[in-house]
C-alpha cells in the first residue's frame, strides 16, 4: 500500500464552448524536467486538482478525455475538482454534461471512483491506477429558480458551487459585471441558495465573484454560519505582480486582495492559485515555469499559512478556440480588451498538473517546504475542508 501524505487544476475554457477547432489536448503545455524523487513524491502524495473543462469547452472527443486523465493518473494526481456546469448553465444542460461525462467515462468505468466522502479519495490514491470524480458547478443557474434542487444537486455528488460566473445573474454580480461598474453583489435570491448549500454539505467557491458580491457572502458566512469555511478554488494574487512593469493598473478582474484570501482563511478555507497566465496580466511573456507556479503558491503561504493554500491548474488545453469564440462573441467578454491583450502579450500555454507539478515540487524543496507541507498544498487542505463541509 502507498503510503500517504495529506496531500492536492478554472474554468477559462468555458467561453470555447461553441468552438469546433480543437488541438491535441494541452498541446501548448511543455514538459518540465524533474528529479525522480520529486516524481516519486507525487506518485505517493494525494494530489487534488482542479479540472475544469465542460465537454465542448475542453475535450469535444471522447478520447480527449481518457488521454487527458490517463496523463494525470501516470504521474500519480489522485483526482480532479471537475466542473460540468458555468456562466448560465440550465439545469437541462448540466443533467446533459453530466450524462455526457459519465458516458464517457464507463468507456474505462473501472478507471474512476465518483466521490461521495473523504474515504473514496482515500482509495483512490490506494489504487493508484483510478481517477477520484469530485464534481463542481461554477453557477448556480443550474438550479433553474428551484433552491430545492440544492439538495439533488448534493445527492447527484456536486462538492462545491459558485454563484455568478463572471456576469450578472439573478445571484449576484460576477467578476466582470463588477469590473464594469455594476454593484449589484450578492442577492437575496443568492443567500438563499447560500444557506442551502450550507444545510446541504456543498462547499461555497467565491471564484469568478465581483468583490462586492464576494463580500456579502463572506459577510453572511461569518454571521450565519460561524465555522464554515469557504474557499477560492482557482484565484490569482493581485497582490503578486501588482507592481510589476507591464501590469495594468486593475489588472485581472479575476484576481482576488489579499483581504479577500485572508478572509477565506480566517474562515477555516483555502486558496488555490490557477497556472493560467493571462490571468497574471500578461506580464510573463514564455510558458509558465516552476518557478513561477511556485511564486504563486509562495505568495499565498507567506500570506495565509501553509495551512491555507491549494493549487490549480486551470488547463486550457490550447488558446485557439478560446480566441476565434472571444473573437466572435465581443459583448460575452466586455473587458475592453483586456483578455485578448494579456493572451497577446502572455505565455501560448498554462501549465498542465501532470507535466509541471513534480517540477514545481523540486523548486517548492529548493526555497525549504518540508514534504509535510508541500502535501498539505497538493491535497491535505482541501481534504481538511471537505471532512469539514461535507
Amino acid at each position: 500500500m502507498k503510503r500517504f501524505k495529506v496531500g492536492v487544476l478554472t474554468l477559462m475554457s468555458i467561453v470555447c464552448i461553441a468552438a469546433t477547432a480543437f488541438s491535441p489536448m494541452s498541446e501548448e503545455s511543455k514538459v518540465w524536467e524533474a528529479t525522480d524523487k520529486a516524481k516519486k513524491f507525487v506518485k505517493e502524495t494525494i494530489i487534488i486538482g482542479f479540472f475544469a473543462s465542460p465537454y465542448e469547452a475542453g475535450w469535444t472527443e471522447d478520447s480527449h478525455l481518457h488521454d487527458y486523465l490517463n496523463r494525470s493518473r501516470a504521474t500519480g494526481i489522485t483526482g480532479h475538482d471537475m466542473t460540468i456546469a458555468a456562466a448560465s448553465y440550465t439545469w437541462e444542460e448540466f443533467i446533459k454534461e453530466n450524462q455526457k461525462y459519465r458516458a464517457t467515462m464507463a468507456q474505462d468505468k473501472e478507471k474512476y471512483i465518483f466521490v461521495r466522502s473523504v474515504r473514496d479519495i482515500e482509495a483512490a490514491h490506494e489504487r493508484g491506477n483510478t481517477t477520484a470524480v469530485i464534481w463542481n458547478s461554477q453557477t448556480s443557474t443550474i438550479l433553474n429558480g428551484d433552491l430545492g434542487k440544492v439538495a439533488t444537486l448534493k445527492e447527484m455528488g456536486i462538492s462545491s458551487m459558485i454563484l455568478s460566473y463572471n456576469d450578472l445573474f439573478r445571484a449576484g454580480s460576477g467578476c466582470l459585471a463588477e469590473y464594469n461598474g455594476n454593484t449589484t453583489g450578492v442577492t437575496a435570491w443568492g443567500l438563499s441558495i447560500i444557506d442551502a448549500m450550507v444545510k446541504h454539505g456543498i462547499i461555497v467557491d467565491l471564484s469568478h465573484m465581483g468583490p462586492i458580491t464576494t463580500k456579502g457572502i463572506m459577510d453572511h458566512m461569518d454571521k450565519n454560519h460561524p465555522g464554515v469555511p469557504y474557499v477560492f478554488t482557482h484565484s490569482l494574487p493581485h497582490g503578486l505582480y501588482k507592481n510589476e512593469k507591464n501590469a495594468t493598473e486593475r489588472g485581472c478582474y479575476r484576481n482576488i486582495t489579499d483581504e479577500e484570501a485572508i478572509r477565506a482563511a480566517q474562515s477555516g478555507g483555502y486558496i488555490s492559485p490557477t497556472f493560467t497566465e493571462w490571468m497574471m496580466d500578461g506580464i510573463w511573456p514564455d510558458d509558465i515555469t516552476p518557478q513561477q507556479c511556485a511564486d504563486m503558491i509562495d505568495y499565498y503561504v507567506k500570506l495565509v499559512g501553509v495551512d491555507h493554500v491549494g493549487i490549480a491548474s486551470d488547463d486550457m488545453f490550447t488558446t485557439a478556440p478560446t480566441m476565434d469564440f472571444v473573437a466572435k462573441n465581443p459583448n460575452m467578454y466586455d473587458d475592453g480588451g483586456y483578455m485578448v491583450d494579456a493572451f497577446k502579450k502572455g505565455a501560448s500555454g498554462c501549465g498542465e498538473l501532470a507535466k509541471i507539478l513534480p517540477a514545481i515540487t523540486d523548486e517548492l524543496w529548493k526555497r525549504g517546504y518540508k514534504d509535510e507541507d508541500i502535501a498539505k498544498i497538493y491535497g491535505g487542505n482541501k481534504m481538511r475542508v471537505y471532512n469539514k463541509v461535507w
